[in-house]
């Protein structure tokens, strides 16, 4: 009984998991996809799902900083719409704001990557965040 966050771009998926008492998160891997193309990822994510035993989502939401939803929060909650669908699971919502930002500067801060090990694992890390913003703020009533 897990948890799985997700952080969705237009070209990655960033994917976390709860550990099994929902205390904390694991950066999982990052599922190539193609938004413009309409190429979702939705195959990986459903083996993830039965690996993970998986029992609701927390979807990353790109607010803008004025808290207006923006071109690319409306992408995420339309993914969101599209994984409740296909997998008949819940689906949250967690501010995400800057987590990319708080991602990047941890990898530099703490080790020391360069900039393309960044780049191959930042939504992992931001899906991780993501998470662990939910569980914390849910009070493990997940």
């Amino acid at each position: 009984m897990r948890v799985m966050g997700l952080d969705v771009g237009s070209k990655t998926v960033g994917v976390a998991v709860s550990d099994l008492l929902g205390w904390t998160a694991q950066g999982v891997e990052i599922i190539r996809i193609n938004e413009e193309q309409e190429e979702f990822g939705f195959e990986r994510l459903a083996e993830l799902v039965k690996e993970y035993e998986v029992t609701r989502f927390v979807v990353g939401l790109p607010k803008n900083m004025n808290n207006s939803i923006g071109p690319r929060a409306e992408a995420s909650m339309a993914y969101g719409e599209k994984i409740k669908e296909l997998f008949q699971l819940p689906v949250s919502y967690q501010d995400e704001r800057l987590t990319t930002v708080q991602a990047e500067r941890m990898l530099i801060e703490q080790a020391n990557t360069s900039r393309a090990k960044r780049k191959k694992v930042i939504d992992k890390v931001a899906a991780v965040m993501i998470l662990q913003n939910y569980l914390d703020s849910a009070g493990n009533k997940i």
